[in-house]
């Protein structure tokens, strides 16, 4: 071991002290990960490979073997050979001394979990004569080789940096855009440590607007995509994300549509669910003021999730049912237990009917069958597409929010499928961004397309839809809304909130999953929110207070 590097046994605790970046090769643990000498691999050949569960010592002598070699900084292929896949980990394990320019590695080992064991790392990170201490945790897995029977780390990126996938890379080089102050439309800043949903939104704000927002770059370890980066409507568009800071840049300050106090509510009431998303926009502008996820995955669901809303989407199905005078919010429409269409049968919750009523108390009440049963009056499968694309802007793939979104789709289909799509199922994908701009046409009467920044920062040219909904189909579809919220099935969640207000929830049923997901939507006077939690249940019960307590504080 070279001078300066040293190991311990404190406590039972292993730490590894280390030098940096210099280190020569340092394999001596070839031959025990199955990279040894020709002699010694045919030895090992003619030995029987040991099976079964790994012991505990087998646990802390391979998590001890790689800590050791891994803080040391040496040969990137001889430590890569301490794992289950040698050829993905040595660039990987290399790159974080060669591009992320860590050094001085002390790395302490937890407790093994069974045959996980979290570690802590405690580094510096240098570069041009700048340095700064950088600590975090992660954990690897130890699994017996399929060929030589011995503990290896399991391996994945995430073993070096948690954060880390095959799509990422760990760099430190000087900023390529400069960093941002991002505040809200008030003014007040806004910092991923006080709303953390907006980590990804964050990133890419910078990415995208660094440069117009008028700082300078400084130097950063940054978790560096290699896919996707600049996107702003594609799906799997991601954005580098600054890790730490050597230099500090100069920021520029960069405004956008949110409104902090919205967005706090928006944070604290998904945290009350698990996998939960919540959006909220401006009818009267399509500005979003919040942007919310509570999910394991920190995925941005709520602007890029593809899931089927369930009876939130009868917004637009009454809107084309409306259009073409097949309901009316005052008459009577048929609302049985169960309707049969193209051999698929629908039913209502709980198998409710509904006679001598109506259309509005179905809407209000959420009757599946009064909409299967208008399905042979309109004698069109694309009816419902083009209601979606035409009027609520849905589908038409050009949203420029600012950051990447997903908007919407529910494209032609026939049979079953169509049916199914008057409900919002089926093949219908939308998020809680999408339905809560499909609550603001109907309060607003007109598409406006959803932005999280001034399209005069860029000059870029939003959505539009090619017409508004006729007035009087506007103003039926408020009053039902209104009548949902009032007395319908989300009258419990918008109890508290006076002035105008509407509302529809949503159950959609998701295969292999026992309970349905969550979705509700409404507005409060100029204010438009949707949220989903899956697996929550009826709409009302889930979804209806996380867009309740969102519209209660605009």
């Amino acid at each position: 071991m070279r001078s300066g590097a040293k190991t311990a046994v404190i406590g039972g605790v292993f730490l590894v002290f280390a030098g940096g970046v210099g280190y020569g090769a340092y394999n001596v643990y070839n031959g025990m990960a199955g990279g040894g000498t020709d002699a010694e691999t045919k030895s090992a050949s003619t030995r029987e490979v040991k099976t079964g569960p790994l012991s505990a010592a087998e646990i802390d002598r391979a998590s001890k073997d790689f800590l050791t070699k891994w803080a040391e900084g040496g040969d990137a292929a001889g430590i890569a050979q301490l794992t289950n896949d040698p050829t993905a980990a040595s660039p990987v394990i290399g790159a974080y001394r060669t591009e992320a320019h860590v050094t001085d590695a002390v790395i302490t080992p937890g407790p093994a979990v069974g045959a996980k064991v979290p570690f802590t790392v405690k580094a510096k990170v240098e570069l041009d004569g700048k340095s700064k201490p950088w600590t975090y945790t992660s954990e690897l897995t130890v699994v017996r080789g399929l060929s030589t029977g011995r503990p290896l780390v399991s391996w994945a990126p995430s073993v070096i940096h948690p954060k880390l996938t095959k799509d990422t890379r760990l760099e430190t080089a000087e900023a390529s855009v400069p960093p941002i102050k991002a505040v809200d439309r008030n003014g007040v800043e806004l910092t991923k440590e006080k709303y953390p949903s907006l980590g990804s939104v964050l990133d890419q704000l910078r990415e995208r607007y660094g440069k117009e927002a008028g700082g300078s770059a400084g130097i950063e370890l940054m978790l560096r995509s290699d896919t996707g980066a600049d996107g702003t409507t594609g799906p799997d568009a991601t954005a580098d994300e600054s890790l730490l800071t050597l230099a500090e840049g100069k920021e520029g300050t960069l405004r956008t549509t949110l409104d902090a106090t919205v967005q706090a509510a928006a944070e604290t009431s998904v945290k009350k669910f698990s996998e939960a998303s919540v959006a909220a926009v401006k009818p009267s502008t399509g500005e979003i003021l919040a942007v919310a996820n509570n999910r394991e995955d920190g995925f941005n669901a709520a602007m890029l999730g593809k899931q089927a809303p369930g009876s939130t989407l009868k917004i637009v199905t009454a809107a084309m049912l409306l259009e073409k005078d097949l309901i009316g919010a005052d008459r009577t429409a048929e609302c049985p237990k169960n309707a049969i269409y193209m051999g698929r049968t629908f039913k209502n919750l709980d198998d409710f009917s509904i006679d001598g009523r109506p259309f509005s108390q179905s809407f209000a009440r959420s009757c599946n069958t009064a909409f299967i049963k208008l399905i042979d009056d309109v004698d069109d499968d694309g009816a419902l597409p083009k209601e979606a694309a035409e009027v609520f802007g849905i589908g038409l793939d050009n949203w420029k929010t600012g950051v990447a979104s997903f908007d919407g789709s529910i494209p032609t289909s026939s049979g079953g499928e169509a049916a199914a799509q008057y409900i919002g199922q089926g093949t219908v994908q939308m998020n809680v961004l999408n339905m809560a701009s499909v609550t603001a046409t109907a309060k607003n009467g007109a598409f406006k397309q959803p932005v999280i920044v001034s399209p005069s920062l860029d000059d870029r040219e939003i959505a539009t839809a090619s017409r508004s909904l006729p007035s009087g189909v506007a103003q039926q579809l408020r009053a039902m809304m209104r009548l949902t919220a009032t007395s319908g099935t989300g009258a419990k969640a918008m109890a508290g909130l006076g002035g105008e207000k509407g509302a529809k929830t949503g159950s959609a049923e998701v295969d292999g999953q026992e309970t349905s997901n969550s979705w509700f939507t409404g507005y409060h006077n100029d204010l438009a929110a949707a949220a989903v939690v899956e697996a929550g249940g009826h709409g009302g019960d889930a979804a209806g207070p996380v867009v309740a307590a969102v519209l209660a504080a605009g």
